[in-house]
C-alpha cells in the first residue's frame, strides 16, 4: 500500500492524466491553433495552411526544439519544466521566437485571424512568462483555456463543448502534483482573459 500512495504515477488515474497532459501539451496547442484558425477561416485554404505552418514553427518547433536541446544536455528537469526556477529562459527564448515569427507574418502581410492567433500566444506567454517569476502558474491550463476561448470565438458556441477539455487537462495537472488547485485556476483564468480581447480585436 505504502508503494501505491509514493507513486501515484503507476495508478491506472495517474497514466490516464499523463496521456492527457502529453496529448495536450502547450506545445502541440501552440502547433495545432494557427492550423486550425488558418483552415477555417483563410481562402484559399492552402493561404491560411502555409501561414499557419509558419506560426506554428514559430509558436511550437523552434521554441520547443531548444526546450528538448536543454533537457538532453541535463540543465532541464523534463520537457514540461517542472521546476519553476529553470523556466524563465526557456520561455523567454520562446516569446524571442514567437515574436521573430509575429514580425515576419505582419511584415508579410498573412492572414489576419492567423496572425490574430500567432499574437494570442505571444501574449499568453508573456503572461505566464510574468507570473512564473514569483508563482508556478499552469502553462497547460492558460494555453488551453486560451485555446478553448479561441475556438469559440472562430466556430461559434458549438465549440464550448471544448471547456470539458480543459477542465480535464487542470485535473491531469493536479493528479500528477505538479500544480495545485489554484495554480490551475488562475492559469485558465488568465489564458481566457489573454485570449478573448486579443483574438477578438485582432482577428
Amino acid at each position: 500500500m505504502h508503494d501505491v500512495i509514493d507513486n501515484p504515477v503507476r495508478q491506472p488515474a495517474s497514466l490516464a492524466a499523463r496521456v492527457v497532459t502529453e496529448v495536450f501539451a502547450p506545445a502541440l496547442l501552440a502547433a495545432a491553433m494557427p492550423v486550425i484558425v488558418g483552415v477555417h477561416s483563410t481562402s484559399p485554404v492552402s493561404l491560411g495552411l502555409g501561414w499557419a505552418l509558419v506560426g506554428a514553427v514559430f509558436c511550437s518547433v523552434i521554441p520547443n526544439t531548444l526546450i528538448w536541446w536543454r533537457v538532453r544536455r541535463g540543465s532541464l528537469t523534463d520537457h514540461h519544466i517542472r521546476v519553476r526556477e529553470q523556466r524563465k529562459t526557456p520561455l523567454l527564448y520562446g516569446l524571442l521566437s514567437v515574436l521573430v515569427g509575429l514580425t515576419l507574418m505582419v511584415t508579410l502581410d498573412a492572414p489576419r485571424p492567423v496572425t490574430a492567433m500567432v499574437v494570442v500566444m505571444f501574449a499568453l506567454g508573456l503572461a505566464v512568462t510574468a507570473a512564473n517569476l514569483v508563482w508556478k502558474l499552469s502553462i497547460h491550463a492558460a494555453v488551453a483555456a486560451g485555446s478553448a476561448a479561441v475556438l469559440v470565438i472562430e466556430f461559434g458556441p458549438t465549440l464550448l463543448a471544448s471547456l470539458p477539455v480543459v477542465v480535464l487537462i487542470g485535473w491531469s495537472r493536479i493528479r500528477l502534483r505538479e500544480h495545485t488547485l489554484a495554480q490551475v485556476t488562475a492559469g485558465a483564468g488568465v489564458g481566457a482573459v489573454v485570449a478573448i480581447p486579443a483574438y477578438l480585436v485582432l482577428s
